[in-house]
């Protein structure tokens, strides 16, 4: 697992027993699962640096609850940035959790928990923006949510259930980061690759790696279909 190189924030460094990597889930965790779903949908967080595999695991997970789900991703609440020259936009440090429109995303979520359906925006990382129009999404017994630092904030916390971190080397994150920029986001390999070494390795350092000790499991790179069907058992239990 990475180590920080940078001092997190107290908000990041406060105690908390370690949870088990992989083999299975804290008896923690267990108790605060079932006190806190019972009658109400069940929000789980995916939390992980860029490239860690999150949106993989929750592809996983949500083709195993099928129709129970409703997802969402942290990417879709960055602030618009339209109104800035491309440019401008392209230099920002997306890796800073001040890139989020916070409000909007505490709103969905608080809005789907009360059984509401929601429309949330939708991101566009060629352009740095908001693409046009809007996503409704409807509640459901189980909200998958993925993301760089959905544990940082404690008003967050608050509303999930059950938290999983992903842990990658940077070496592995970088290598499929390239493989999605390349492909998808119209960068090219030198602008990503310098990207990755100044901002975001730093941040996921300063911001993301933290979280780990708030999570309720934490799963390696290489995490097994095995450990998908032990967190389906634990979220159905």
């Amino acid at each position: 697992m990475l180590r920080n190189s940078v001092k997190p924030s107290k908000e990041t460094t406060r105690p908390r027993p370690r949870p088990r990597t992989s083999a299975g889930l804290v008896q923690e965790s267990r108790k605060r699962t079932r006190t806190r779903t019972m009658g109400k949908p069940l929000l789980v967080a995916i939390v992980g640096g860029s490239g860690s595999g999150k949106t993989l695991l929750a592809s996983r997970l949500q083709g195993a609850f099928r129709r129970r789900t409703t997802r969402l991703s942290m990417d879709d609440f960055y602030l618009d940035r339209s109104h800035l020259p491309l440019p401008r936009r392209a230099a920002l440090n997306f890796d800073h959790p001040r890139a989020l429109d916070w409000a909007k995303l505490q709103s969905a979520l608080e809005s789907l928990l009360a059984g509401c359906s929601v429309l949330v925006p939708a991101y566009d990382f060629e352009t740095h923006s908001r693409k046009t129009g809007w996503k409704r999404l409807r509640p459901a017994p189980i909200i998958l949510m993925d993301g760089l630092w959905i544990l940082r904030r404690r008003s967050l916390r608050r509303l999930i259930s059950f938290s999983i971190f992903i842990s990658c080397p940077a070496a592995t994150r970088l290598k499929r980061r390239l493989t999605r920029d390349l492909r998808s986001r119209g960068r090219t390999r030198q602008s990503v690759k310098h990207q990755f070494w100044s901002m975001v390795e730093p941040m996921h350092q300063q911001y993301v790696e933290p979280q780990s000790r708030k999570a309720d499991l934490i799963l390696g790179r290489e995490w097994s279909e095995r450990e998908v069907l032990q967190i389906v058992r634990r979220l159905q239990a």
